[in-house]
């Protein structure tokens, strides 16, 4: 998490585990209890990510992260904030200049700028970083486009959530939410 203006200020960064032992759903339970506790917290003004690519060799990795990606763009559109999407190479080139920089150049670049002792470990939190960098880039200059700005739920969804957040009792159940996908189509 980032605080934008002239220079960016790094509030909090780190990454967010699940139990192995859990089953795939307690731990996207889990993933989304922590996630909804991180927005409560520390009250962004939107979310961005990277775009999501799969190899075709091996789409199960793919699967769950779209999976984890579901559950982190509930929670945003739940928390009424809008989810931004940035291809990896334009994330890379809007850092280092490169879009196609290692992910040690990305450590290094995300270390450099916020002036830390060493580079952030696990990659995947220089990789964040640098993705909310691209997005404080983006947005400074006006240069959010149609194809960066995803909702992450259909409008139907958003509004049978609400703006106010998500309870039990006053929002449908993932089960009726499914089947108001399914009649869409």
């Amino acid at each position: 998490m980032i605080e934008t203006g002239l220079h960016p200020k790094l509030i909090e960064a780190g990454v967010l585990k699940t139990p192995v032992s859990m089953s795939f759903e307690k731990r996207l339970l889990h993933l989304y209890e922590s996630i909804c506790e991180v927005i409560r917290t520390g009250q962004p003004e939107s979310v961005a990510v990277e775009a999501l690519f799969s190899h075709y060799g091996h789409p199960g990795p793919a699967l769950q992260m779209a999976h984890a990606r579901g559950v982190l763009f509930l929670a945003a559109a739940q928390a009424g904030l809008s989810v931004f999407a940035y291809e990896p190479a334009r994330v890379k080139k809007s850092l280092t200049g490169r879009g196609a920089a290692t992910k040690a150049q990305v450590q290094q670049m995300i270390q450099s700028f916020f002036d830390l002792e060493a580079p952030p470990s696990p990659p995947d939190v220089a990789d964040a970083l640098a993705v909310a960098l691209c997005h404080a880039n983006a947005f400074q200059k006006g240069s959010l486009s149609r194809r960066s700005r995803k909702k992450g739920l259909p409008n139907h969804i958003l509004e049978s959530i609400g703006r106010e957040g998500f309870s039990p009792e006053a929002n449908p159940s993932i089960e009726t939410l499914l089947k108001g996908i399914k009649r869409r189509r």
